[in-house]
Order: C-alpha cells, then structure tokens, then sequence
C-alpha cells in the first residue's frame, strides 16, 4: 500500500504546469496590441493634387478625406462638417501619438479643407498635413 502511494506521488510530481507559461503569453499578447499604432483609414478614393515637394509621412494614423462634391469621410463613414472635430477627438483618444492628414480631391473646395484643418487643431492636434502625390 505504501508502494502505491508513493507511485503516484512520483506521477503527480512529473507533470507540467502550463499556467505561468500562458500568462507569459498573454501578457505579451496585451502588451503588443497596446502599442500597436492603427491606421484609421478614410473610406473613400480621392484624386489627391500633385506637389513636386511632397513627403512620404510614416506615422500618419488619422486619415480624413474630402471627395469632389465637398463630402467628408473619417474610418469609412461619412461625417457631417460639425461631427468632424468630435470624431478627430475620439480618434487622436485612441492613438496620442497618430497625426492627422487630410486627403482632399483636386476639385474640392478650400471652404471644406479649412474647416476640417480647423476641427483638427480645435481637436487639440496641431501636426495637421494635406495629402498629395509625386508629379
């Protein structure tokens, strides 16, 4: 009988705790997806203007884009003119570090540009930029 018993004592202490292991991991997996830095994308294609003096820009996590009718697009929805700020502030929330770059059709007008240039900075962003494309 006491034979048996220290059989399986042996048994018990052979075997594996996996739990420090998961925690490991799933400690890692939470750290990676609060720095991971999301592109918010736009929603919309638009017919940027050419610059000869345009910058690629990295970390560009807020896309707002205008199309030619003067229509305003943030994370694949169309925005209002008066939610604009409201919604840069929900995403720069979300991302301190993301900047924002406007997108503005070739055929928009600067009356929807200025004013969602001024929606971002009122959003407390100051790192505001128009998108163009190489010549």
């Amino acid at each position: 009988m006491k034979q048996h018993f220290q059989n399986l004592m042996d048994e018990e202490e052979a075997t594996i705790d996996m739990t420090p292991m998961l925690d490991v991991v799933f400690i890692m997996l939470i750290f990676f997806i609060v720095t991971a830095s999301f592109v918010k994308e736009a929603g919309i294609d638009v017919n940027r203007p050419e610059a000869a003096t345009a910058v690629k820009k990295d970390r560009a996590n807020i896309l707002v884009a205008i199309s030619a009718k003067g229509d305003i697009w943030i994370n694949k929805r169309k925005v209002d003119v008066r939610a604009v700020q409201a919604n840069i502030e929900r995403l720069y929330a979300e991302n301190p570090q993301g900047t924002v770059v406007i997108q503005a059709d070739r055929k928009a007008t600067t009356d929807v540009l200025i004013k969602v240039m001024d929606a971002s900075r009122a959003a407390g962003i100051q790192d505001v930029s128009i998108a163009a494309q190489e010549p």
